[in-house]
C-alpha cells in the first residue's frame, strides 16, 4: 500500500452566478504518493465540496479535458502524481487566456475557432489513380507523425506569452495541426494553409519562448513544428 501524507489542495474557485471575482479555496485531504492530482479533485467533489467544477472523461491522458494549471505549470490533472509534487500545498487553477465559465472550466470556444482557421482536416477532390487509396511510404508517413498526437488540450497554447497578449493569434495548437496536413504527401490543402498562417495573427507571432513545448503532455515538439511551418512559408518548400 502506497505511503499516505496530509496536504493542502488550494483550487482557485469561480461562480459567475455569486462571485465577483474568482478567489482560493483550500481542502484538507490524506492521499496516498500514487494518487493523481485529478483523483485529489475527485475526492474533493465526492466527500467535501460537491460544487466544485472541472472536466475530466478518459483519465487516461487521451482526451485532454482536464487540462489546467498545477503549481503554475500546465498540465494533465491525470498525468501528475502526488509524489513528483515536492510541495505539500497542491495549487490548482483554470488554463490561462480564456476566459473562466465555472471553477476550473474555461471556455474552450475561442481555441477551438482558431484550431478550424486552419483547415485541420484532409484536402484532396482528386481520387487515387487505382481507385483504393491513397498511397504513402513510411517515411512520407513519419514526416508528420510527431504532431498527429496532438489532443486539443489546450495546454500548449495557454502557456503561450503571445496568446496571453492577444487570443486572436491562431495558437501552438492550431499551427500544429496545420503542419500535419500541410507535411502529409496526400494532402492538396497546404498552400491555402500556409497563406492563413502566413497572417498578421498566423505563425509570426510566434516567439519562441518553448513555453508549448515544455507545456504538452504528448511530448510534442511544438516549437520545432512551427518552425518547420514558418520556413515552408518563407521556401515554398515542403520537404
Amino acid at each position: 500500500m502506497a505511503d499516505k501524507k496530509k496536504i493542502t489542495l488550494k483550487v482557485l474557485r469561480f461562480n459567475p452566478e455569486k462571485d465577483a471575482k474568482p478567489h482560493y479555496e483550500a481542502y484538507q485531504l490524506e492521499v496516498a504518493s500514487t494518487d493523481r492530482v485529478l483523483d485529489l479533485l475527485e475526492a474533493v467533489k465526492g466527500y467535501q465540496d460537491g460544487t466544485l467544477t472541472f472536466r475530466r472523461s478518459c483519465a487516461h491522458g487521451v482526451c485532454g479535458s482536464d487540462a489546467m494549471r498545477i503549481n503554475g505549470r500546465n498540465a494533465l490533472a491525470c498525468k501528475v502524481l502526488v509524489k513528483d509534487i515536492t510541495s505539500d500545498t497542491i495549487t490548482v487553477e483554470p488554463l490561462m487566456g480564456l476566459k473562466i465559465k465555472k471553477d476550473l472550466v474555461v471556455d474552450m470556444e475561442p481555441f477551438f475557432e482558431n484550431f478550424r482557421s486552419v483547415l485541420p482536416y484532409f484536402i484532396n477532390d482528386n481520387p487515387p489513380a487505382d481507385g483504393k487509396e491513397h498511397r504513402q511510404s513510411p517515411e512520407q508517413r513519419e514526416r508528420f507523425d510527431d504532431t498527429t498526437k496532438c489532443i486539443l488540450c489546450a495546454a500548449c497554447t495557454t502557456s503561450c506569452p503571445s496568446f496571453w497578449s492577444n487570443d486572436a493569434y491562431v495558437g501552438p495548437a492550431a499551427i500544429v495541426n496545420a503542419h500535419r496536413f500541410v507535411f502529409d504527401s496526400r494532402d492538396e490543402g497546404a498552400a491555402e494553409r500556409l497563406n492563413i498562417l502566413n497572417e498578421q495573427m498566423g505563425v509570426w507571432r510566434c516567439r519562441t519562448a518553448f513555453n508549448c513545448t515544455e507545456a504538452c503532455p504528448r511530448e510534442i515538439h511544438i516549437t520545432q513544428a512551427i518552425a518547420e511551418v514558418k520556413q515552408a512559408i518563407l521556401t515554398g518548400k515542403l520537404d
